[in-house]
């Protein structure tokens, strides 16, 4: 199930393409981190979210349209 939502995925975006930016900026391999937030921003799940019970998203309509 997805938990981040629209906002949520923009942010995440522009954050790890900075963290990539300033990786190959400096020439650390540390930049590699910003694959992370641009990956669950791709998957719309977070981890860490699920592990907490937070949700960034809409709530989203069933199939039996509850």
């Amino acid at each position: 199930m997805k938990n981040v939502g629209q906002i949520d995925k923009l942010l995440r975006i522009f954050v790890g393409v900075g963290i990539l930016g300033a990786g190959y900026f400096y020439g650390s391999y540390w930049g590699l981190v910003g694959v992370l937030p641009i990956g669950t921003a791709l998957v719309g799940v977070c981890p860490a979210y699920s592990l907490f019970g937070f949700k960034t998203c809409k709530k989203e309509i069933n199939e039996l349209g509850d």
